[in-house]
């Protein structure tokens, strides 16, 4: 029987000022340096590691969280590009709806594969309302999903999309302009929807500078999401680290 968790979320929902660290395993070479990486990401002050991409295999997902939870206690965090990617060795997966699409298979097709598993496991699952921002580059998760990104010219659009995902009952919004995209999501995007929803607001995609996040968490996100930058900028983490120092806001 299916049994509510509410741990990570309640985390998410509690704390502004989060960071966590997205890892794509097609994207790491499991061995020494991605050892030291995330004992690296120990020292730091991320609240969560997220898991997945667009394509990893669930062999890949399973070696890669394998690997992580050998060094580390921080909440492992499924971020899925399908229902795959499912692994009982993270704590939470984030149950996505892509609601910026409207491709019924992201919308509740995976979702309903991912169930027979998700009824056997003890993964804490947590409803996210997932909304593509245009960042100035196609994504893999448009280029998979078939699905457009919401313009950077359509605010009232993206808001209208963000409080249906809020009405339909989802406890997550995950504002992302998508891995190596050239252009965040708006900061004003950010304060507005902050205006409008209690919920926990997580922003992920094209961010390179401390700036840009203490930005966002000032506008009102909880939780911002470093992938790229940190893979091929480690040394970003000692930058993360002085700024939340800094900001007094270690958790």
């Amino acid at each position: 029987m299916y049994k509510r968790q509410n741990e990570v979320v309640k985390k998410m929902t509690q704390q502004y000022g989060q960071i966590a660290i997205l890892i794509d395993p097609e994207k790491v070479k499991l061995n020494e340096n991605f050892n030291l990486l995330i004992q690296k990401i120990n020292h730091c002050c991320v609240s969560f590691i997220f898991v997945g991409g667009s394509t990893v295999s669930a062999q890949q997902q399973k070696e890669c969280i394998y690997a992580i939870r050998q060094f580390t206690a921080i909440p492992i965090v499924i971020f899925p590009g399908s229902h795959e990617q499912i692994d009982e060795q993270a704590d939470a997966i984030l149950f996505l709806n892509l609601i910026s699409g409207r491709n019924p298979d992201f919308l509740i097709g995976h979702q309903v594969a991912a169930v027979p598993r998700l009824r056997q496991s003890n993964l804490e699952i947590i409803p996210t309302a997932y909304m593509l921002i245009d960042g100035g580059t196609e994504t893999s998760v448009q280029r998979i999903s078939k699905t457009e990104a919401i313009s950077q010219d359509a605010f009232e659009l993206a808001l209208d999309t963000a409080l249906a995902g809020v009405m339909m009952g989802n406890e997550i919004l995950y504002l992302d302009a998508g891995s190596g995209a050239k252009n965040a999501v708006p900061t004003d995007w950010i304060e507005r929807i902050r205006g409008e929803v209690e919920h926990p607001i997580i922003v992920g995609g094209g961010i390179r500078s401390v700036h840009q996040i203490e930005s966002f968490f000032q506008a009102g996100a909880n939780i911002v999401v470093i992938g790229n930058h940190i893979e091929t900028n480690p040394e970003f983490l000692d930058e993360l680290s002085a700024m939340l120092a800094k900001a007094k806001i270690l958790r």
